[in-house]
């Protein structure tokens, strides 16, 4: 029994892989980003804003004595991707691991939705998706092993009234997931999505305009509780590991039975 647990162990070292965890200053981000740094990765942060809270993060990843480094891009940018990929370069010479967190919701009535607010978010949340695959994936199929995860949201299955554009780049991120994903299958390249659901961030205190109780009534949860950003880390792990390695083109739901 202890020698299948050592295996088990094993499978989810991440020692030598470098990893880089966009939206990592707080948030589900950052609990990845902690997670894959326990386990051995270094770790390259990404923050969009104010860096504070990804330098904090930085110092809580030196204590388990990998090497960690902190960038930021505004994926909005159409230049942003590029930047942020020779960066990334500048500092190590392949890329392992490609956790794609960030992303931009702007809660607004389906009828009242900008064009500029349309454009931010398809950008942010769709463009620089397939962006960053394209810019990492191929150093991962030269060595025959990568991971790619996205984070989705439940809004696949579940779309909140008020984030008609959000919801549907996440889907459509969801279709590209699995499109690359069957295209990278036989090159020691996973390529999942990780779709949370109500998880207790910064982000869900963001006061939302009101809407109809009918369409509120949807949103419920099964678990009648909100998940924990380590609760979507722990999935992440697994699939950002030798232990996930027969697992591709996937959507796993961590949303307290939400998407049901």
């Amino acid at each position: 029994m202890k020698t299948i647990y050592v295996m088990l162990k094993n499978k989810f070292n991440l020692k030598g892989k470098n990893a880089l965890v966009t939206g990592s200053s707080q948030g589900i981000g950052k609990a990845i980003a902690l997670a894959l740094a326990e386990y051995g990765a270094r770790i390259i942060l990404h923050y969009r804003g104010d860096k504070t809270d990804a330098e904090k993060v930085a110092r809580q990843i030196k204590k388990y004595g990998n090497g960690v480094n902190i960038l930021q891009a505004d994926f909005s940018r159409p230049k942003a991707v590029a930047g942020l990929y020779k960066k990334v370069s500048a500092l190590v010479d392949h890329l392992d691991i490609l956790v794609i967190n960030a992303s931009l919701q702007l809660p607004v009535d389906w009828l009242e939705i900008s064009a500029k607010e349309i454009d931010l978010q398809v950008t942010t949340n769709f463009r620089a998706t397939l962006q960053m695959m394209q810019r990492f994936a191929p150093a991962m199929i030269e060595k025959q092993w990568g991971r790619i995860v996205t984070i989705g949201s439940v809004q696949q299955e579940r779309p909140h009234p008020l984030m008609a554009v959000y919801a549907a780049t996440k889907s459509a991120s969801l279709n590209l997931v699995q499109n690359i994903a069957s295209q990278l299958a036989g090159k020691g390249v996973t390529v999942n999505n990780l779709a949370p659901g109500v998880i207790d961030t910064p982000r869900i205190k963001e006061e939302l305009p009101p809407i109809d109780e009918k369409l509120l009534k949807k949103m419920d949860i099964p678990m009648d509780r909100t998940g924990m950003p380590e609760e979507c880390a722990t999935v992440a792990l697994l699939l950002c590991s030798d232990a996930g390695s027969y697992i591709t083109g996937q959507n796993i739901y961590v949303d307290g039975g939400m998407s049901l």
